[in-house]
């Protein structure tokens, strides 16, 4: 295992999963100098459109990405999807990855976190978390919140490349903290949006300026960086996913499960959690998690 730290010019970067985070990754990456070793997506003609706008490569097999690379960060969308590229068989990144480290970036269930430091370990490989708690336009200039965890000293080792993608980091604890910490940041997160979607929503219905409302909102307690984000998509129904109500429900459903296994109750989150699970029932799930005001706003029966 290496013990040097990763340093632009020097350390090939690898990248599994270029949707429009991890596109955006990548492309920040290249910018800052670092070698863009290859990149690779289910979408097998999304991963070589972008191979060809950045000039590398975008190798057929899992496999093919780790022989290419010092560093694999990882993006994918859920538990599945990172069982399948960490695969104990087949073409799986876990092939030849002796000495390399994978940097994990995608909100899944901690225990697949853990499970996936073992299966690195056994391979002879090290395995980091290092979730974010931002969005596309974050990842595209460098100023991501990542929630980091797993293996400490590989951490110390990418952390120049983890500073690249950040303007500010924090390390939580060993395998499965991070995305622990990051399921509570969504949950929260996921229920001030519901509130302010139904605060907001009450607000039509008695007639209130919903600008005016949204402007004291700001000034009281009632304030909240979901205002700030989401609020005046709300009063103007413009939802472009940055933050999907599809994986609102996935997170939702991640911390809930944490509660259970803790014996505790959360109201507040199942509540919610129904909530985005009716938006995407309804087919709405690639929105943003702002849609949810639809559920609440009279007059708004598209989603009757």
């Amino acid at each position: 295992m290496t013990t040097s730290a990763v340093t632009p010019g020097a350390t090939r970067i690898g990248i599994v999963g270029v949707g429009r985070m991890g596109a955006n990754i990548a492309r920040r990456l290249r910018e800052r100098g670092f070698i863009l070793a290859a990149v690779a997506d289910s979408d097998r003609a999304r991963a070589t459109e972008l191979a060809t706008e950045l000039r590398t490569q975008a190798p057929a097999t899992l496999a093919g990405v780790t022989a290419a690379s010092d560093v694999v960060l990882t993006v994918v969308t859920d538990d599945a999807a990172m069982r399948a590229i960490f695969a104990r068989s087949g073409d799986s990144l876990l092939a030849g990855a002796q000495g390399r480290t994978f940097v994990n970036c995608a909100t899944v269930t901690p225990g697949v976190h853990v499970e996936i430091d073992a299966l690195a370990r056994a391979a002879g490989a090290r395995a980091i978390e290092a979730c974010m708690a931002s969005s596309i336009p974050q990842a595209l200039d460098g100023t991501l919140y990542l929630i980091c965890g797993g293996d400490e000293e590989a951490f110390t080792r990418v952390r120049p490349l983890l500073e690249a993608m950040s303007s500010s980091l924090r390390f939580v604890g060993g395998p499965g903290r991070a995305a622990q910490v990051k399921a509570l940041v969504n949950m929260l997160m996921n229920i001030n949006t519901a509130g302010l979607a139904e605060a907001l929503g009450l607000g039509a219905a008695l007639g209130l300026d919903l600008e005016v409302l949204a402007d004291v909102f700001a000034h009281t307690g009632a304030n909240s960086r979901v205002l700030a984000t989401d609020g005046a998509d709300m009063l103007a129904r413009e939802h472009e996913a940055y933050f999907s109500a599809a994986h609102a429900a996935k997170d939702s459903g991640i911390a809930l499960a944490l509660a259970r296994s803790a014996g505790l109750d959360v109201p507040l989150a199942e509540a919610t959690k129904k909530q985005y699970d009716r938006l995407v029932a309804h087919g709405h799930g690639e929105k943003d998690k702002s849609a949810i005001a639809e559920l609440t706003f009279p007059d708004r029966a598209v989603f009757a």
